[in-house]
């Protein structure tokens, strides 16, 4: 149940006050943005990300039930979805240009915003062949809760397995992981 300053909050969005709006993204802006940043890797992401969910709370701020939980909780709900569609239509746009063979050459995001990204790509290709080297279990935890931006419970649940083992797979595949680039010289881990 939200509070009742979310209820107040609720009550001036239906009625169309720009100030709610104003208060409602002075609050819950940096966690909107670092969630969708954390989900899709890409700032430019997060920041459309943002900028559809607060449109939305005011387009139709209806959707926000006091009822049923906090408007941060509903905020962060509406971001993780937002950013899960993101994430899953850049993956098939990619999946149907390597499908249609293109030469065209290709740069992600971090090869044009930053100028250290050839250090990181380099990076990139050894996390990505240590991670494909864990235990399968191990892996598919990992790759939901660092790249798929789920909470250990989030993933015991996706999983079906009892939270502490979704706490131990994770810890167990970090550790591995550390092992596995520290043999490889690509970090010092500790």
């Amino acid at each position: 149940m939200a509070s009742s300053a979310d209820r107040d909050l609720a009550r001036r969005l239906v009625a169309g006050d720009e100030d709610a709006l104003a208060e409602a993204y002075d609050l819950y802006s940096s966690l909107v943005f670092g969630l969708a940043h954390r989900v899709t890797g890409s700032r430019s992401s997060a920041e459309d990300i943002a900028q559809d969910v607060f449109v939305r709370l005011w387009t139709a701020p209806e959707g926000f039930d006091p009822e049923r939980g906090s408007l941060r909780t509903y905020l962060g709900m509406l971001t993780h979805g937002r950013a899960v569609d993101v994430v899953r239509s850049d993956a098939r746009r990619r999946a149907r240009e390597e499908a249609e063979g293109g030469d065209a050459i290709r740069l992600e995001p971090a090869a044009w915003e930053r100028p250290e990204s050839v250090e990181d790509d380099d990076l990139a290709v050894r996390v990505r062949r240590a991670v494909g080297r864990l235990p399968p279990p191990q892996r598919e935890a990992l790759r939901l809760a660092y790249f798929g931006g789920h909470s250990y419970r989030s993933v015991a649940t996706l999983l079906g397995i009892p939270e502490g083992t979704a706490k131990s797979r994770l810890r167990q595949a970090l550790a591995k992981l550390g092992d596995l680039l520290a043999a490889e010289g690509a970090v010092e881990w500790q």
